[in-house]
């Protein structure tokens, strides 16, 4: 029979090469132009709405449960894992917006603002850390329940496919290629999964991991995709930001009472 160890990490395993596979995917569809701008915004507000709940609800939670456990005191615990959910969030808030200024998920429509290498090249950057950090985040989930690695994955396999689809159309926007800006999608997928094999090796640090995590997966949600959201006229994209909220909440009560 196998070990609960193994177990998780096969399940890390197939989880990891979907949420990579999602990002090529992502990557795919923009170089063969068989992907509508609207279907992207679609998995961009559901995504929003899920991963905003599952920081708040399931990640944030859990990081103060696995703190309490830890820490001599609760007090001085629940003060670390938010200074922690705030360094997730910042660290996202530099790579992708200080470094490459002019991010934003989606397709790239304005090439004079792209145009030159170094723009798309920290996007890919400021992407590859984010996209690291999801690897992150599953895993660690998977180490605390599988309940709470299944959910974390779902929020994050949401915004993959936009997330491939960004960095491929930023890519072509800057004047790269086309196999450039597929390479550059599955670079993304390689860092999700180094970021699941990382946080497999360092199981120690799950305490500080799960909370940076989550402030990265709080940033992603309400600073990176709402705000795409937003931009839509109408408000039935807004209303899919509900949805992903309600898709997380009916899980969770179907599954996890």
């Amino acid at each position: 029979m196998l070990s609960t160890d193994t177990t998780r990490i096969a399940v890390g395993a197939l989880l990891g090469v979907t949420a990579a596979g999602a990002n090529v995917l992502g990557g795919s569809l923009v170089t063969h132009r068989e992907w509508s701008r609207r279907y992207l915004h679609y998995f961009i507000a559901l995504g929003a709405g899920f991963m905003l709940a599952t920081a708040l609800l399931e990640m944030i939670p859990e990081s103060l449960k696995l703190r309490a456990d830890s820490a001599a005191g609760f007090n001085s615990g629940t003060d670390a894992v938010f200074l922690l959910v705030l360094a997730g969030y910042f660290l996202v808030h530099f790579f992708e917006h200080t470094l490459a200024p002019h991010f934003h998920f989606g397709e790239e429509t304005h090439q004079h603002e792209i145009s030159h290498a170094h723009a798309s090249s920290a996007a890919l950057l400021g992407l590859g850390i984010h996209t690291f950090f999801d690897g992150v985040a599953i895993a660690s989930g998977l180490l605390v329940s599988t309940w709470l690695g299944g959910i974390i994955f779902i929020a994050i396999f949401l915004h993959k496919l936009p997330e491939g689809f960004t960095v491929a159309s930023l890519m072509l926007a800057s004047g790269r290629s086309r196999k450039a800006a597929f390479v550059s999608a599955c670079i993304l997928g390689a860092t999700t999964l180094l970021g699941m094999i990382f946080m497999f090796l360092v199981r120690g640090t799950l305490t500080y991991a799960l909370p940076i995590a989550a402030g990265v997966t709080l940033y992603v949600a309400a600073s990176d995709l709402i705000p795409e959201t937003n931009k839509e006229h109408g408000v039935g994209m807004a209303l899919l930001v509900f949805v992903g909220v309600a898709v997380m909440l009916g899980l969770k009560l179907a599954f996890h009472l």
